[in-house]
């Protein structure tokens, strides 16, 4: 798992998995998001947005692979360490 720490908060490299039975976050090497909606005209970046804006309680925004099942997303005003409790609660 990798996380980059910028100016402007934490990068965190995520995989989704579109069209899943449920809507999921898993943490194994990687961060693994499932989610029920098909990749069509950004449903899947949105909900994936929405719910790791839920999980850390700052805005979460998409930086790169917008067309991919890789992505990178950048948690605003945070560290890494905060970051890690987070996720260690998963």
């Amino acid at each position: 798992m990798k996380f980059i720490q910028t100016s402007k908060g934490v990068v965190l490299e995520i995989k989704v998995k579109p069209k899943s039975n449920k809507l999921e976050i898993q943490r194994n090497d990687e961060i693994t998001i499932f989610c029920k909606e098909a990749p069509v005209k950004g449903r899947v970046n949105r909900t994936v947005e929405k719910e790791l804006t839920r999980l850390f309680k700052r805005k979460v925004a998409i930086i790169s692979g917008f067309s991919s099942r890789k992505k990178r997303v950048l948690i605003e005003k945070t560290n890494e360490e905060e970051v890690e409790r987070v996720l260690a609660a998963l």
